[in-house]
């Protein structure tokens, strides 16, 4: 029997090592993450985004004031619509967050919520005669849209 005096000896294995199996290796660090700096198209969009969140979020408020204050015809109706426009403003503020640090899912739901404001906006200006209130809406949608759409903002989601 020989024996090997320069290799280092393994402790001795435990019962429940044996039985289940020991815990695994703690894992390689991972390595840093690189930032990727928004394009001023981008940062743009993100701040008109913002602009709309807030809007959302004192709409939101006031909603809720009129329905607690009110007299609504449906009370479930009212709340229900004070849940949907906070909704609508924590999307749209994640989303101002999400632009502004090139995130990938960020696009999609600024995106589409950009379409149902577009639509809110046309039905307030012409339809309900309410220019003065469709007209900023439709606005801000169409910035948001064209600088989405601008070339350096398309870019940067390519680079990732």
């Amino acid at each position: 029997m020989t024996e090997d005096r320069g290799a280092p000896s393994k402790p001795p294995r435990r019962l429940a090592d044996r039985l289940f199996g020991a815990a695994a290796a703690e894992p390689a660090p991972r390595p840093a993450r690189p930032v990727a700096v928004a394009p001023p198209s981008l940062r743009r969009a993100a701040l008109v985004v913002g602009v709309e969140a807030a809007a959302f979020a004192v709409g939101t408020l006031v909603l809720l004031y009129l329905t607690v204050t009110g007299d609504p015809d449906s009370t479930a109706r009212a709340l229900a619509e004070v849940v949907l426009a906070a909704l609508a403003a924590g999307v749209l503020g994640a989303g101002a967050v999400g632009l502004s640090r090139v995130s990938e899912w960020a696009r999609g739901p600024v995106i589409a919520l950009q379409l149902f404001l577009g639509i809110a906006g046309f039905t307030l200006a012409f339809s309900a005669q309410l220019p003065l209130v469709g007209l900023p809406v439709l606005a801000l949608v169409v910035a948001v849209l064209y600088l989405l759409a601008a070339p350096e903002s398309r870019l940067a989601y390519e680079d990732r």
